[in-house]
């Protein structure tokens, strides 16, 4: 079968809202920011859970641009040169009348109480002008929310929380996955491994899927296999390594 490129900056090959497990309706968000046109969203939880996704789904749903920014495209060894990048991924959304996302918003909005640097304060606040400046909408991502400025929080409209797939998302997207590699679909066997996969997300599909342009994926075995080894990856992962406490 015959797969596109890869590009980051698109949705994934199978894309579903329902294939996300947050902690609010996807659909009724996105139909009311269809009708206003205006709203800060700050979508958190672990990688891989969709949140990237469903900013550039959203706005394929109203219809316009995405001005998308990580935060190694705003912070800079410069003083001063990260709230000007800010600014400006603002302006340019604006101007576009494109979403705005911005990407591992942690790197740089830290809590001000624990700054040891004046310029780690006017990031934050540059942020907060143009937050409330701005008359689109605007989605940032974070991994770990814990740790962000707790004034830049409460300016978001709201907060959504993206966490590791349902067992019954994790078998719908594996029947999915199936159909779209056009290989056997899944037997029980198969549905038995997944569901001892807790930490799973549409995230370490996408990445199978992007080793099958190398690696061709011809059973549901290999499938699931690929899954195992994506998920097992991640519990090593949070094994600290080097370091004595």
């Amino acid at each position: 079968m015959a797969i596109r490129q890869y590009d980051p900056n698109r949705l994934p090959e199978v894309y579903d809202s329902a294939f996300i497990n947050a902690d609010a309706d996807l659909a009724e968000i996105a139909s009311g920011l269809i009708q206003s046109r205006t709203g800060r969203l700050c979508l958190y939880g672990p990688p891989g859970t969709g949140k990237t996704a469903f900013g550039r789904w959203l706005a394929e749903q109203m219809g316009i641009p995405v001005v998308a920014k990580r935060a190694s495209d705003l912070l800079s060894m410069w003083v001063g040169q990260c709230e000007k990048n800010i600014a400006r991924a603002f302006r340019d959304a604006e101007r576009d009348g494109a979403l705005l996302m911005i990407d591992e918003l942690d790197s740089f909005l830290q809590d001000r109480r624990k700054a040891q640097h004046s310029w780690e304060i006017t990031q934050v606040n540059e942020m907060l002008t143009q937050m409330e400046s701005f008359s689109g909408v605007f989605i940032a991502s974070t991994n770990l929310v814990e740790g962000l400025d707790q004034a830049t929080l409460r300016r978001f409209d709201l907060k959504m929380k993206f966490g590791f797939l349902e067992v019954d998302q994790a078998a719908d997207l594996l029947n999915q996955y199936c159909h779209f590699l056009d290989i056997h679909l899944p037997e029980a066997q198969h549905m038995v491994q997944l569901r001892m996969l807790d930490n799973l997300t549409p995230g370490d599909f996408a990445a199978v899927i992007r080793q099958h342009r190398f690696r061709p994926i011809r059973t549901p075995d290999k499938l699931v296999e690929a899954l195992v080894a994506e998920c097992s990856l991640k519990e090593r992962s949070n094994v600290n390594i080097g370091f004595v406490h």
